[in-house]
């Protein structure tokens, strides 16, 4: 069945396509229009987001972190040179779980009988990418202020709903079924500010937010949501805190729903991780070339290692800031980006490397195979390399077109080469270039 998508007031970019929610943050003064970079953004994310939902129908999550990645790479800044582009995105994890993608300075909010958790955009070195169990109450996706604060859920859920397109809104509320009555505040704190954007420009489609006339439980006992008619056209109806912006819709809305947990955040981690992000990442300057979009890239490639296009490899080495150098993409989906050197393991936050400033990556193992502080990834000019923690049960690589895996001798790094899979217990990462090149390797 499907779940109310509500939409809260404000002057941001809000979609729902193919059963996942998008939000987009404006930034400019007045209302967001067609050729308004939130606009632009929100149709490319779209159209992302409905092939993703083409390959992996049942569950895209994963398949949409990894295209929004690459887009982040690929083509934010043509939309938006020099500013980024703060958005989020819900959709269905595998075997029914909530996919969560953040960028920037936006918030997803959960809320359970009781209690409220928060993934926050701006505490990530680049992205928020998680699975997450679905709340019992709601989930939210707001767009910070320019104090880094993301409102509180309202006390009950409305009766409109977005069946499909973009409207303009300050955030989207994604109810849980069956959830009643009053939803916890959090209570808590608003954290810092925190900022990414970047992205064309074409027609949108419209909106259809629905109303039902308040029966006198309505706010009580919502009435079963009614299926979409994609052969409807698509028309805008005003609900008097949003308003109506052109989008495709490209399919029918999935659902979110599900287990599969993610670890609740460590305040501390999160202190950490936001240190290490403005420390280290994309600050680290290396010998390299420009391509034809000014993108810094590996001189020893043939392809722009941000655009995927070709460079010219007859111009002058100069001085460029290093940018990230692909992301690991672990075997449930979850993606991280390769922007600092990094320490992955079942709890590496207390680790030593991670007091030296790596950034922690956390992996969860029920094998009993993974070390605490596994292996490190470090970046070396414009190589990213692996190395065992002299770990006890071994860190194990597999080259791209092999089926042998290899034990890493302790402490001693390898380069990896895009496609080359390390296993740590008995999980598996896999190391891809953010902006593979457009021909081929």
């Amino acid at each position: 069945m499907d779940r109310q998508v509500e939409v809260v007031a404000g002057s941001h970019a809000v979609a729902r396509v193919a059963g996942a929610v998008i939000v987009v943050a404006h930034r400019r003064p007045g209302r967001p229009v067609r050729d308004s970079p939130a606009l632009v953004a929100l149709e490319s994310l779209s159209e992302l987001v409905g092939q993703a939902t083409d390959r992996e129908p049942d569950a895209p999550g994963a398949a949409v972190a990894r295209q929004a990645t690459r887009w982040l790479m690929k083509q934010a800044e043509q939309i938006s040179p020099g500013e980024p582009i703060d958005f989020g995105i819900l959709s269905t994890a595998e075997n029914g779980g909530l996919a969560i993608f953040l960028h920037g300075a936006v918030t997803a909010v959960l809320a359970d009988d009781g209690s409220v958790e928060q993934y926050r955009g701006s505490d990530a070195a680049f992205t928020v990418d998680r699975v997450a169990e679905v709340p019992t109450r709601a989930v939210a996706l707001f767009v910070d202020d320019a104090k880094g604060r993301v409102p509180d859920l309202p006390p009950e859920r409305g009766i409109g709903r977005l069946i499909e397109g973009v409207a303009q809104a300050g955030g989207a509320i994604v109810w849980s079924e069956g959830a009643r009555g009053r939803v916890p505040t959090s209570g808590g704190a608003a954290r810092p500010e925190g900022a990414h954007r970047r992205p064309v420009a074409r027609p949108l489609p419209t909106a259809r937010i629905e109303h039902e006339p308040p029966a006198a439980s309505e706010r009580q006992h919502p009435e079963p949501q009614r299926a979409v008619d994609r052969s409807a056209p698509s028309t805008a109806v005003h609900d008097g805190d949003s308003e109506q912006l052109p989008i495709d819709p490209h399919h029918a809305p999935t659902q979110l729903g599900g287990t599969n947990p993610a670890p609740r955040p460590d305040p501390e981690l999160q202190r950490r991780l936001e240190a290490t992000a403005r420390a280290t990442a994309l600050t680290v300057k290396v010998m390299g070339f420009k391509c034809a979009r000014a993108h810094p890239s590996d001189p020893r490639a043939a392809f722009c290692t941000v655009c995927g296009m070709p460079v010219d490899q007859t111009q002058r080495l100069i001085e460029v800031v290093r940018p990230p150098l692909g992301m690991l993409i672990l075997d449930d989906g979850m993606t991280y980006m390769l922007a600092a050197d990094a320490v992955i393991g079942r709890d590496p936050e207390h680790s030593e490397a991670a007091e030296r400033g790596l950034m922690p990556l956390r992996v969860d193992d029920a094998s009993g195979g993974m070390s605490r502080a596994h292996a490190e990834i470090r970046l070396v000019n414009w190589d990213v390399t692996v190395v065992d923690r002299d770990s006890t049960n071994g860190t194990h690589t597999r080259l791209p077109g092999y089926r042998d895996w290899v034990r890493l001798a302790p402490n001693q790094p390898m380069v990896l080469a895009p496609g080359a899979e390390i296993m740590l217990g008995n999980r598996v990462l896999r190391f891809e270039l953010a902006a593979p090149p457009p021909f081929g390797r």
